[in-house]
């Protein structure tokens, strides 16, 4: 899709804000409990999907759309009947009743965005809900009118109109940056993914991946055996020889290099021209490992066609957007962004890998290459004080010895909004790290370095682990300290960070004052 410019809402009247809403005497029964989508007294924007008469009863079926855009479709029973198609606001009354408010004069179009919530830079999201063609002007252009379903920020839920020369499909996802009040600057799918599309397409990667240890536990029982093809063996063999050691890890320069070749960047390689520098490249030699695999098969066996394109599609970047996947699977796409991921190993296969077991090991691995490239997409966005927040996550397999340790690492780069010329504002960054090393046990390490200050929390889940880690933090002090860095709090704790409902992604997740 061609870039959109110069799209504005149509001036008919002046700026209003989100349409208030008329609370009725009715409230919905959930089939499944919320499961912390909503917490007790939240609101969130509604579209009723579809109404099934019962017995004594109707059974709804509502696709809600939260304040940070997320998704996610509830069933629920109601006693009186919901008109399809009706915008809603639902308010959680316990993990298992919704307390339901129609939208008050429902179908009023915003014909104006409010800059003190929006500020010029903001990122829109929306879908289009229908599409009219207007009279051709005299410049011989034509005009569509088009009202898109806002899905995030705080208008959420609120519909806005639009004329635009481009006839775009009802059903479609937009994203679009505020350019002023009556001003839309679309962003083509040409210079980025859609984020819409992202979120949900991660919940197809979350379903398909699986850990790395896995496939190399089967590589490492198949070395010493005469019968691979010498191609086989050799992508085996490039594959391991790619893999770095913690000596290298341990030097800014190795460091630099293992995360260069982490299969991160093979698309952005590929597409820069760079096809020639991927001999070390993680994803590049598994997708080697996948190509050598599929020749070798049964041609009976059913993966010999069904997986072939599935495992080699890992690779190539249009695929982030090919499948849009269902709005319902929320709890996947969840899973798919926490940090770290969680170890997710396929089914104990009885017996020695044979090839077709292989194939499924390699091709859950890529997935799970792809599902960190797809998250760092997600959690890549600006904000809606037009700070840039950029996220690189990924995973390297570090050889210790005779084990592959699998090290876990997501970065984060806020970009402040520019400022003007007498204010100043620093860049602020977060490294998060995950590992299990022997005998040491389950790591993760929180980093943070703002205004020059480094502070970091770690957590051993191990009590032997922590009190030694917390013994040796005046030593790391003295380490950081040595480098150049002013050093604040460092801390370590027993157990894992804490987990549970994230919105820091649309927050800044720095305070500035502290």
């Amino acid at each position: 899709m061609s870039e959109i410019s110069s799209s504005r809402p149509l001036p008919a009247t002046p700026p209003s804000a989100r349409a208030g809403v008329q609370v009725n005497d009715l409230a919905l029964k959930l089939l499944q409990p919320l499961q912390g989508l909503l917490a007790s007294g939240e609101t969130a924007a509604a579209e009723v999907v579809s109404l099934k008469q019962e017995a004594q009863s109707f059974q709804v079926m509502l696709k809600l759309t939260l304040d940070n855009g997320r998704q996610a479709t509830l069933q629920a029973s109601s006693l009186k009947p919901l008109a399809q198609g009706a915008s809603v606001a639902v308010t959680a009354l316990s993990e298992t009743r919704l307390a339901v408010a129609l939208q008050a004069g429902g179908e009023k179009l915003m014909s104006s965005l409010d800059l003190d919530q929006l500020p010029i830079g903001s990122l829109l999201q929306g879908k289009v809900v229908s599409r009219e063609q207007l009279a051709t002007a005299k410049a011989q252009q034509t005009l569509y009118r088009v009202v898109v379903n806002l899905l995030n920020t705080p208008l959420a839920g609120s519909k806005l109109a639009l004329e635009t020369p481009m006839p775009l499909p009802v059903g479609s996802l937009l994203s679009a940056q505020v350019q002023g009040s009556q001003a839309l600057n679309f962003l083509p799918l040409s210079g980025r993914l859609d984020q819409l599309a992202l979120s949900q397409q991660l919940a197809n990667q979350q379903n398909r991946q699986g850990s790395l240890e896995g496939l190399f536990k089967a590589l490492q029982g198949l070395q010493g055996q005469g019968e691979l093809s010498e191609s086989l063996r050799g992508s085996i063999d490039k594959l391991f020889a790619g893999l770095p050691d913690a000596g290298q890890l341990s030097s800014a320069k190795g460091l630099s290099q293992a995360l260069e070749n982490s299969g991160l960047f093979l698309e952005s390689k590929l597409l820069g021209g760079q096809a020639g520098s991927l001999p070390t490249d993680l994803k590049a030699n598994l997708l080697r490992l996948v190509s050598q695999l599929l020749p070798g098969l049964p041609s009976a066996t059913p993966l010999a066609s069904a997986n072939a394109s599935a495992a080699l599609g890992q690779a190539i970047p249009a695929f982030a957007r090919g499948l849009l996947g269902s709005l319902g699977q929320a709890d996947a796409r969840q899973r798919a962004l926490s940090f770290p991921l969680p170890s997710r190993l396929l089914q104990n296969q009885e017996g020695e890998a044979d090839l077709e077991v292989l194939l499924k090991l390699a091709a859950a691995a890529v997935a799970r290459l792809q599902t960190h490239q797809l998250s760092s997409l997600a959690q890549s966005q600006l904000g809606p004080d037009g700070s840039l927040l950029t996220t690189w996550q990924l995973e390297v397999p570090m050889r210790n010895q005779q084990e592959l340790v699998p090290l876990q690492l997501k970065i984060q780069r806020e970009e402040p909004h520019k400022a003007g010329k007498h204010e100043q504002k620093d860049m602020l960054w977060r490294v998060e790290l995950a590992f299990d090393l022997e005998p040491l046990g389950p790591l993760q390490v929180q980093a943070q370095l703002a205004h020059g200050s480094l502070s970091g929390q770690l957590w051993a889940e191990q009590a032997q682990t922590a009190k030694l880690i917390d013994a040796e933090l005046g030593t790391l002090r003295e380490r950081l300290t040595a480098v150049g860095l002013q050093v604040g709090e460092l801390a370590c704790s027993q157990g894992v960070p804490p987990q549970g409902p994230k919105t820091s992604l649309e927050q800044r997740w720095i305070d500035e004052t502290a």
